[in-house]
């Protein structure tokens, strides 16, 4: 274990993904546009540690307009790139996709990535996503939508409530 590895695992970024792990229950509620929530459902997720805490990988169902969902997150942090990366997929909103995420370099206190979905004709959209712990027992994932030459709104937003 490289010297920066140790000290992120200890007080660092991987820290703050160690305060990730549990198992989760809470809502998740959907946009299709930004000013119209389109969905409101139950969601539950858990956040385990892999790979001796170098990633955390967050699994979750739920439901999307009446149909089964289910996805998964491998989030960690690249210490020589210095910088959080996270790979997701699910079940609707990505098809056979991987979205590959990254951070910006050297943001080191807050979880928060980008990437970009294809769309079909046109410019990929962007797709920023946020992990934020408002309390040791709250987790809330936020995902926005990035137009071409637009403002980001708010796309998906689960908010949890730690069971375990």
């Amino acid at each position: 274990m490289t010297d920066e590895l140790a000290a992120s695992l200890a007080a660092g970024p991987h820290a703050l993904l160690a305060g990730l792990v549990g198992d989760w229950a809470g809502t998740t509620r959907t946009w299709f546009t930004a000013s119209e929530l389109a969905d409101e459902s139950a969601t539950a997720g858990s956040v385990r540690a892999v790979l001796a805490g170098r990633f955390v990988i967050h699994e979750y169902s739920g439901t999307l307009m009446g149909e089964e969902l289910e996805g998964q997150a491998t989030v960690g942090f690249d210490v020589a790139r210095y910088r959080f990366v996270c790979a997701w997929v699910d079940g609707a909103h990505n098809g056979t996709a991987v979205m590959l995420s990254e951070g910006e370099p050297g943001v080191t206190d807050a979880i928060s990535v980008l990437g970009s979905y294809d769309v079909g004709e046109g410019p990929h959209w962007g797709w920023r996503t946020t992990f934020e712990q408002p309390s040791a027992d709250a987790l809330v994932i936020a995902h926005f939508n990035i137009p071409p030459g637009g403002d980001e709104y708010i796309g998906v937003e689960t908010s949890y409530a730690r069971i375990r």
